[in-house]
C-alpha cells in the first residue's frame, strides 16, 4: 500500500512536470528513490532490496541507449529507473512494452493531427518525390518532440492496473 502511494505520486508528479515544463525533476525522482530503496527492504526483506535494485537497473538500461541517441530525455530515463526501483524488474519490462505501445500511438497521432499530414500523404501517393520527402522529413520536422514521461507514466498505470501482465 505505500509503495503504491509512493509510486503513484512519482507518477502524478512527473506527469504533471513533463506536460508543463518539459522536465522530470531530481527533486522528486532522487527523494522518490532513497524512500524506495529504504521501504523495500522494509517491506519484503532482502527480497525487498534485491528487486529494488535489479529494477532500478534495468529501468535505467531500457533507456539508456535512446536517451544516447539523444531520441530521450535524462529524466524519462531516471524515472523509468525509479519506476523499478519502487516496484520490480517484472513490472518495470511490462510498464516499457506498455510505455513503447503507448509512446507510438502518441507519435502517430501526433503526425496524423499535424495540419499538412493529408496533404503530404496525398503527394507522397501521387509523386515520388513527394514520397521521399515523406519518408525522409526535413530537420524541423524531426525535432518535434513530446513529453515522453506522458507514455512512460501511462504505460506504469496500465502495468499497475494489469497486475504486470503484457497482453
Amino acid at each position: 500500500m505505500l509503495i503504491d502511494l509512493l509510486l503513484f505520486t512519482v507518477l502524478i508528479i512527473s506527469l504533471f512536470t513533463d506536460l508543463k515544463h518539459r522536465k522530470i525533476y531530481n527533486k522528486v525522482l532522487f527523494p522518490a528513490l532513497i524512500i524506495a530503496l529504504l521501504l523495500q527492504p522494509m517491506i519484503y526483506g532482502m527480497d525487498g532490496i534485491k528487486s529494488s535494485i535489479l529494477g532500478l537497473l534495468l529501468g535505467f538500461g531500457i533507456l539508456l541507449i535512446p536517451y544516447l541517441m539523444g531520441g530521450m530525455g535524462a529524466g524519462d530515463v531516471k524515472l523509468l529507473a525509479v519506476i523499478g526501483a519502487i516496484t520490480s524488474p517484472a513490472f518495470v519490462f511490462a510498464t516499457a512494452v506498455y510505455m513503447a505501445v503507448l509512446g507510438g500511438v502518441i507519435g502517430l497521432a501526433l503526425i496524423i493531427i499535424r495540419k499538412d499530414f493529408f496533404k503530404r500523404l496525398y503527394y507522397a501517393l501521387s509523386n515520388m518525390r513527394y514520397g521521399m520527402q515523406l519518408l525522409f522529413p526535413n530537420k524541423e520536422t524531426m525535432q518535434r518532440t513530446f513529453p515522453y514521461g506522458v507514455a512512460i507514466v501511462g504505460g506504469a498505470c496500465l502495468s499497475f492496473f494489469l497486475d504486470g501482465v503484457v497482453i
